[in-house]
């Protein structure tokens, strides 16, 4: 599915991958950016990628996409695997979606794979947050916090949005 993600959009010199977990996209995603940085939430987590991913083109922090610790217009491109639905309610996940706008330089792209809603999924995520992001609500919500073009694309239950930074430099 990462192939897939990527597809059609370049990474540049240093990306963003927001919710890491164990690592499973990341090395993948280092393969198509300059350098990589990881961002987990989980302690845990977090320092087991970094002890895993010792790499020259990235570095493991853990933290919040809701309130990302990096200065503004920072990266080239963020990338959000299996996360969104995983933020706690549909008010963090604005406040993630405006922090991404905000760490993405102009003309930067915002890459997110996603799981619709279902029951399946509600039952796989009995013991986990469940918050999904309705595919006909996210060009308005992802709008509203500064991006232009949002696409999404479907393939097997899952969908990708793609986002863009405009260019634009009146754009903050």
């Amino acid at each position: 599915m990462i192939p897939w993600l990527l597809s059609g959009s370049e990474l540049g010199e240093h990306a963003l991958e927001i919710g890491a977990g164990p690592g499973a996209a990341t090395e993948e995603l280092r393969k198509h950016a300059g350098r990589v940085t990881s961002l987990e939430y989980s302690h845990s987590f977090a320092v087991r990628l970094a002890q895993k991913n010792r790499s020259k083109n990235g570095a493991v922090v853990q933290g919040d996409a809701s309130a990302l610790p990096f200065p503004g217009k920072a990266f080239s491109a963020v990338i959000a695997v299996l996360v969104l639905h995983h933020l706690r309610s549909p008010e963090a996940q604005e406040r993630a979606f405006a922090e991404i706008f905000r760490v993405l330089r102009p003309g930067g792209v915002f890459l997110a794979l996603e799981i619709q809603d279902g029951w399946p999924q509600r039952v796989a995520h009995i013991r986990s947050t469940f918050v999904p992001v309705a595919p006909t609500s996210a060009p308005e919500r992802f709008g509203a916090a500064g991006f232009s073009s949002v696409s999404i694309d479907f393939l097997r239950g899952a969908y990708r949005l793609r986002a863009l930074r405009a260019r634009n430099a009146a754009t903050s």
